[in-house]
C-alpha cells in the first residue's frame, strides 16, 4: 500500500507539474475572479441531488438481499464517497460495503457485490451517453478509441456477472478440482464467500428493478453533464452540451487512474485535456478545474463530515472486517 502511495503521489505531482506548465497564471486568476458564482451555488445544488439519486440507486440494487430506508443509504453513501476521496489505493471503495453490514444483516461480500453492480451499471450508462455524442459533436479519435476499450472491458464484466448468477452451481462444480487443494475450512470460507458475493448481483434476475436503476443511472450521468455544463455558464464559455458529456467522459478516464487522496493532479491535467477539445485556452481550462475540483470534491468532504458521526470506521476495523468477510 505504501508503494501505491507513493507512486499516487509521484504521478500527482507530475500531473499538476504538465498542468501547470507555461501556463499565465494572471489569466488564471481573471478566470477565478470572473466566474459568476451564483451558477456555482446552482452547481452544488446539483451535485447534491445526483448524491440523493446515487444512494437511492444503490438501495434498489440491495433490496433484493434487505430493504435499507433512505437516511441510511444517504448517511452510508456520503461517508463512503468521502472515503474513496481520503483514503489512497481505492480501499476507500470498500467504507460503503462494510459500513452497511453495521446497518443491515447484509454480509460485508454481499455489499461488495452490489458496488461491483453499481459499477457495472455506471459503466454502462457513459458509454450509452456515449454513443449519442458524436451525433452532436465531433471526438477526437483517441476517445473513441479508449471508450472502444471501455466498452468491451464492461461487456466482459457484465458478462461474468450473469454468469455467476445464472451458472453459480456449475461455475461452483468446475471450481471443485481447486477446493480440494485447500484445506477443509478454507475451502468452506472461499465457497462462502463466492455465495455471498453472487448474492449481491441478484438484481440481475429481477427484470422491472433492472429497468429502473438502469433509468437511474441514466439520469445521474445526465445531472452530472448538466452540472458541466452550468459551469460553463459560469465562466463564460460559448459550449454545447455535448461538450460536456465529453468533458465527463475524459475526466472519468482521468480519475480512474490511482494518484494522490482527493484526484488531486489527474482532475486538473485531464479537465484541460478535454476542454482543450473544444479550443478552450489552457489558463482558462486550469481555471475552470480549480472551480470544478473545488466545488465536486467539498460537497463530498462536507457532506462525508456531516454524516461520519453516524458512521464511524478506522483503516484497521474495516482490514479486520475485510480479512474476516
Amino acid at each position: 500500500m505504501k508503494i501505491k502511495l507513493i507512486a499516487g503521489l509521484l504521478l500527482s505531482g507530475f500531473l499538476v507539474y504538465l498542468s501547470v506548465r507555461g501556463i499565465d497564471f494572471q489569466s488564471v486568476v481573471r478566470g477565478l475572479i470572473t466566474i459568476r458564482y451564483g451558477y456555482a451555488l446552482l452547481f452544488l445544488a446539483v451535485a447534491f441531488l445526483m448524491q440523493v439519486l446515487r444512494s437511492v440507486r444503490w438501495g434498489m440494487i440491495l433490496r433484493p438481499l434487505e430493504k435499507i430506508d433512505q437516511f441510511t443509504l444517504f448517511s452510508v453513501s456520503n461517508v463512503g464517497f468521502l472515503a474513496i476521496i481520503a483514503i489512497p489505493a481505492r480501499i476507500g471503495e470498500l467504507a460503503r460495503p462494510y459500513l452497511i453490514t453495521k446497518k443491515s444483516r447484509i454480509p460485508m461480500t454481499c455489499a461488495v457485490g452490489t458496488i461491483f453492480v453499481e459499477r457495472i451499471f455506471d459503466s454502462l450508462g457513459v458509454l450509452l451517453i456515449a454513443v449519442l455524442t458524436p451525433v452532436f459533436t465531433s471526438v477526437p479519435p483517441w476517445l473513441t478509441r479508449a471508450s472502444l476499450i471501455f466498452f468491451w472491458i464492461t461487456i466482459g464484466f457484465l458478462t461474468v456477472t450473469i454468469f455467476l448468477v445464472i451458472k453459480r452451481d456449475a461455475l461452483l462444480k468446475a471450481l471443485n478440482p481447486f477446493f480440494c487443494r485447500l484445506s477443509e475450512k478454507k475451502a468452506l470460507l472461499v465457497e462462502r464467500l463466492f455465495h455471498q458475493f453472487s448474492d449481491g448481483l441478484k438484481i440481475i434476475t429481477d427484470f422491472k428493478l433492472l429497468v429502473q436503476v438502469s433509468f437511474l443511472t441514466v439520469m445521474i450521468w445526465l445531472v452530472d453533464v448538466a452540472a458541466i455544463y452550468i459551469l460553463f455558464i459560469a465562466f463564460g464559455f460559448n459550449l454545447p452540451p455535448a461538450a460536456a458529456v465529453v468533458l465527463m467522459i475524459v475526466l472519468i478516464i482521468g480519475i480512474a487512474i490511482p494518484t494522490a487522496p482527493g484526484f488531486v493532479g489527474n482532475w486538473h491535467f485531464f479537465c484541460i485535456l478535454g476542454l482543450g477539445i473544444f479550443g478552450v485556452p489552457r489558463p482558462e481550462a486550469l481555471s475552470f478545474a480549480i472551480i470544478y475540483h473545488f466545488l465536486s470534491i467539498g460537497i463530498l468532504i462536507v457532506l462525508g463530515l456531516l454524516f461520519l458521526p453516524f458512521n464511524q470506521f478506522s483503516l484497521s476495523s474495516l482490514s479486520t472486517r475485510i480479512s474476516g468477510s
